[in-house]
């Protein structure tokens, strides 16, 4: 899904996003920055980050792995950029 934007300073911009899966054995905190650390590592200018789900994998009542499922936005750059 691709949005572009008009501003009144006549900037175009055209935002993309991707939905990630990422984890942590310590909380959705952590997840979630692994999942930005990760998709920053081949996506320039990210924006945002949405989180659309919350899951823990449970062992002997304990949790053992703090789960999201997220959609990442960022700015699509010329290359001029």
């Amino acid at each position: 899904q691709r949005l572009v934007f008009d501003c009144e300073t006549e900037i175009r911009r055209t935002w993309d996003a991707y939905e990630v899966l990422a984890s942590s054995k310590t909380s959705w905190e952590d997840a979630a920055k692994n999942a930005v650390k990760t998709a920053s590592k081949s996506l320039k200018a990210i924006r945002s980050l949405y989180i659309k789900e919350h899951v823990a994998v449970v062992e002997d009542g304990d949790i053992k792995e703090y789960r999201i499922n997220a959609k990442i936005t960022f700015e699509v750059l010329d290359d001029e950029d």
